[in-house]
């Protein structure tokens, strides 16, 4: 079992920037790649970024040249800087850990952006 732990929401106007963090226990060496979602009021969940334990990134098209993922293998941290935000980036965000047999999510977190 893997437990997700998400921090760093929060409230900000369009242009700044907001840092979320993804802390993974438990059963944490079987974890193959961590990532980011979000899920907008009457939308489906759709990915932001992921991070493979090799550390390859993927980015969607709407985020790239403005949201980093890293990691802190020694923490089984994930990290999203956000910067430039826009409105469209308001939404729950989403952490989840990919293993061989199944993903596990955390509770998520609200970004707000006003304009």
């Amino acid at each position: 079992q893997v437990q997700l732990a998400e921090s760093g929401g929060g409230s900000v106007q369009a242009g700044g920037s907001l840092r979320l963090s993804c802390a993974a226990s438990g059963s944490i060496f079987t974890i193959n790649a961590m990532g980011w979602y979000r899920q907008a009021p009457g939308k489906q969940r759709e990915l932001v970024a992921t991070i493979t334990s090799g550390g390859d990134t993927n980015y969607a098209d709407s985020v790239k040249g403005r949201f980093t993922i890293s990691e802190d293998n020694s923490k089984k941290t994930v990290y999203l800087q956000m910067n430039s935000l826009k409105p469209g980036d308001t939404a729950v965000y989403y952490c989840k850990a990919a293993e061989d047999w199944g993903d596990y999510w955390g509770q998520g977190t609200q970004v707000t952006v006003s304009s």
